[in-house]
């Protein structure tokens, strides 16, 4: 399982012209599940992504998380975090996970976030066409793969 969290001062997703869900300070986090990915994987990641330092303290330096700072989490689905690229020039998504393991381990992580942030976290519409806005602090935007935890 990967994400990518990016710190954002705010961000939405649209789906059909309509805002589905808008989030403002906080973690915009897009999802990418693969066919082995487990539970064990989506709890990990959900802990790594709440715990995660990276908003400014009082003196400047990335000592916060979403939690300390009472942010928000926007969760977009995007199995193209596992394209492969190695050869040619046409992405593979080969080792994206089909919707029968993907949308439940999406629905875990998603619940896992709520309980570690104490609150709900918004969501996009899994497998639809979204137009994802944000305005993306720092920058600052992290990967993290669970098959990467050593």
């Amino acid at each position: 399982m990967r994400i990518l969290i990016q710190r954002v001062n705010e961000a939405s997703v649209e789906i059909d012209n309509k805002i589905k869900s808008a989030i403002n300070a906080g973690l915009l986090i897009l999802v990418g599940i693969e066919e082995a990915d487990t539970i064990e994987d989506s709890e990990w990641l959900a802990g790594k992504a709440v715990g995660l330092r990276i908003f400014d303290d009082e003196n400047g330096v990335m000592n916060r998380s979403v939690t300390d700072i009472g942010g928000e989490i926007l969760v977009v689905s995007q199995f193209t975090l596992h394209a492969m690229t190695k050869k040619g020039n046409r992405p593979s998504y080969i080792k994206a996970a089909k919707h029968e393991i993907a949308i439940p381990l999406y629905e875990h992580f998603c619940r896992a976030l709520s309980l570690k942030l104490g609150k709900e976290v918004k969501t996009g519409t899994f497998a639809a066409d979204m137009k994802v806005a944000l305005v993306n602090n720092g920058p600052v935007t992290i990967w993290i793969d669970s098959k990467n935890k050593e």
